[in-house]
């Protein structure tokens, strides 16, 4: 049963073309700057066969019919005919409260997500456009989606909400969602494959990219994760501030003569890395910049790793102790030198690593703890499409 996955984003859709239950890929790409001139698609088959095209793509039902003529082209050996595609699934972005769990699309459920689009104004819509695409494309076919917050509707109440007058919780839905929630999913189901049930009881999973989140896994289960209502909150990021006091927006707001949209901005697009460094929001241009000792890039450095440790021991304290550290994501899966720093000093938790194993380490699976290490630490490349898959395979054959 082949399965296209979407995440449609407001000039981009990222798409992977599965065979379910195998999961293998049969194809992926992306499709780039819709609306924009310089529009263009990319493609690979299975056999890494690629095909980049540049042509006028002006929505995203038009680049989803493109896509769809692209993967049924003889030259690159992906499918012959649409009818072969069983089954859509998309990643939804929010879902706020209605929705915790992956579910198919019907009309109900898109005027669900579209009430949800408050809660996510720049992902929502997208994601919408991307459903509506393919209805347009292929009539009638089934649609799966798959929220991003969906993972996390198991974090209990009193770690949810806000000590807030507690009417904004009742009336606007106000309290903590989290983020990356497929993603945390499927890392902690695939240390359950690596490690078995007794070393996975208390796991706490690293998604640490431009944006970065963690989340506290106990018997496979989400109860606490950094993102909050919005995916602002928690880490230091590429460019968000992560964590900071409240009463420092005021402040900042009435020194700088900011509106809600300045201070917006400002905390969404010009801080963490960015911010701190004055260089970049990717950590690998602050790392260079640190190792030659530019005093700014080393600042962002020890905060962002210092963020992750410290969130690290919360989270130990929440599930009442830890079996399993993963690390993900861009720079969780490929940079040794920030899982060296946020684990250093852990020693006395249990939580010692392999340099060696760990300097080796880069975007492939590998357990890097020390031989005598109690705590498990694993790399383990997340794959967020495949989890979508499973779902929409699971729900389409219920």
């Amino acid at each position: 049963m082949k399965i296209l996955i979407l995440n449609s984003g407001s000039s981009s859709i990222k798409f992977q073309l599965i065979d379910m239950p195998s999961e293998n890929v049969i194809g992926k790409g992306l499709i780039e700057k819709i609306g924009l001139k310089d529009a263009s698609i990319t493609v690979k088959n299975a056999a890494d066969k690629k095909e980049v095209i540049k042509l006028n793509i002006p929505n995203h039902a038009k680049g989803i019919e493109f896509l769809l003529s692209i993967i049924t082209d003889e030259k690159l050996n992906i499918i012959s005919s649409l009818d072969e595609i069983s089954a859509v699934g998309h990643r939804i972005v929010h879902g706020g409260q209605a929705f915790s769990k992956s579910v198919m699309i019907n009309d109900d459920v898109m005027h669900g997500i579209e009430a949800c689009v408050e809660l996510a104004p720049l992902h929502n819509p997208a994601n919408i456009k991307g459903v509506e695409a393919m209805e347009l494309a292929i009539p009638g076919i089934p649609q799966v989606a798959v929220f991003d917050t969906a993972f996390h509707h198991s974090i209990p109440e009193h770690r949810a909400i806000y000590a807030l007058p507690i009417e904004f919780y009742k009336k606007y839905g106000l309290r903590k969602y989290g983020f990356h929630g497929t993603s945390h999913q499927y890392v902690s189901l695939r240390a359950k494959e690596i490690y078995g049930d007794d070393r996975t009881e208390n796991v706490i999973t690293c998604h640490l990219g431009n944006g970065g989140s963690l989340a506290a896994i106990k018997n496979g289960e989400s109860i606490e994760t950094s993102m909050g209502f919005s995916p602002t909150d928690g880490l230091m990021m590429g460019t968000r501030c992560g964590s900071i006091d409240p009463g420092a927006i005021p402040f900042i707001a009435d020194h700088e003569d900011l509106d809600m949209h300045g201070v917006s901005t400002l905390i969404n697009k010009k801080s963490g890395l960015l911010g701190i460094s004055g260089i970049s929001s990717d950590y690998r241009d602050v790392s260079l910049a640190a190792e030659k000792g530019n005093e700014d890039a080393e600042l962002a450095l020890k905060m962002f790793h210092y963020d992750v440790k410290k969130y690290i021991g919360t989270y130990i304290a929440a599930l009442g102790g830890i079996d399993t550290i993963i690390f993900t994501g861009g720079i969780g899966e490929n940079s040794a030198l920030a899982r060296r720093e946020i684990l250093k000093g852990l020693d006395g938790l249990g939580i010692k690593i392999n340099h060696d194993k760990n300097d080796a380490t880069m975007g492939v699976e590998a357990d890097i703890s020390h031989d005598d290490a109690k705590v498990r630490v694993a790399v383990i490349p997340t794959n967020e499409e495949v989890m979508i898959a499973r779902d929409t395979f699971n729900i389409v054959n219920q």
